[in-house]
């Protein structure tokens, strides 16, 4: 089943007899807190092995033995996957045609739309698919009094409205910024304006994939800041370096349907997954950028540093900043002409 944005919070706190959850999007911080959240109120505790499994993609084959597994203690397993993608259909499958009694939450950003993992999920009346998106607007609004609320922090209303337009990008990167808005204020004390701009900076609202739309448009500063700020909070470098492979994928599938003759702007329209409204100017950019042959050489290039920052004792941040910057160099470099 597909769940509605209204009946997503609920779900949250009691997933009943659902056994499959497909968190998917380009919020990547919003999916981390989700599958965070379906696994306490399932084991109670993310810190219990008999209770709660973590499963990396190159671990899949395991997930309909780890989901059939009964606990030793009695109660309900979760089994986290981090980064599923389409090669966690047949396993999936199989959990869902078994009497598996664990919640498998499957963590699947950029997973493409028409994805048959995601129109498998939706079908099964076990299942449920959740999309994780960017918030704006109201919904921001109030996930920033709630997050203000929790620490005990009031806010004043420009202050509020200054916050909503600076933040969102990511829910990971914005709770961190309240989290260091509030300790700046104190408990039982209210935002301002003022607080509010001295304490959230320009990075604030940056987000991993602001980085890699910044780099294949050619703005290194903002690669470089938005980068720095993804790895600063937990994304490890092989996760960044796979998440920049998946976007120059979809660039060059975009850039493909315009060499055969589709308008650029009607090429970008065709994107999928499709592109966030807010990176449509970033995306269109790196098209007319960017030729065919100058991406499959670059996905190359990251494939090797991929496989480099998992030597023993590699250098795998340093790697992986070398390999986005130099995206965002090549593409600066290619301005007013194609990169070939």
């Amino acid at each position: 089943m597909k769940l509605t944005p209204q009946r997503v919070r609920g779900f949250l706190r009691d997933p009943g007899a659902c056994r499959v959850v497909l968190l998917y999007g380009e919020d990547t911080g919003l999916i981390r807190e989700r599958a965070e959240a379906l696994a306490r109120a399932v084991a109670k505790s993310l810190d219990d092995p008999f209770q709660v499994t973590e499963l990396a993609r190159e671990e899949l084959a395991r997930l309909p033995d780890e989901a059939a597994s009964l606990p030793p203690i009695g109660g309900r397993r979760v089994v986290l996957v981090r980064e599923a993608g389409e090669a966690a259909l047949e396993p999936v499958q199989a959990v869902l045609k078994g009497p598996a009694p664990a919640l498998v939450v499957l963590e699947a950003p950029g997973l493409a739309s028409r994805s048959r993992l995601r129109t498998v999920i939706e079908a099964a009346p076990d299942a449920a698919a959740i999309g994780c998106y960017p918030e704006e607007g109201r919904a921001l609004e109030q996930t920033i009094r709630g997050v203000l609320q929790e620490l005990r922090v009031g806010i004043d209303p420009d202050a509020l409205e200054w916050l909503v337009a600076h933040l969102g990008a990511d829910r990971a990167s914005t709770r961190a910024e309240l989290g260091k808005l509030a300790l700046y204020i104190g408990v039982g004390n209210r935002v301002d304006l003022a607080a509010a701009m001295e304490c959230v900076g320009d990075l604030a609202g940056l987000s991993l994939d602001d980085a890699l739309f910044a780099a294949t448009a050619g703005d290194v500063a903002t690669a470089d800041r938005a980068l720095e700020l993804a790895l600063g909070e937990g994304t490890t470098a092989v996760g960044a370096i796979r998440a920049a492979l998946m976007h120059l994928q979809r660039l060059h599938r975009v850039r493909q349907l315009a060499d055969r003759g589709t308008p650029v702007r009607d090429a970008v329209k065709a994107a999928r997954p499709p592109v966030f409204f807010r990176r449509v100017g970033a995306f269109t950019s790196a098209v007319q950028i960017w030729s065919s042959e100058a991406l499959v050489e670059a996905m190359a290039g990251l494939s090797d540093a991929e496989r480099a920052c998992k030597r023993t004792d590699a250098p795998d941040l340093a790697l992986c900043r070398n390999a986005i910057l130099a995206l965002a160099r090549r593409s600066a470099s290619g301005r007013g002409r194609r990169v070939e």
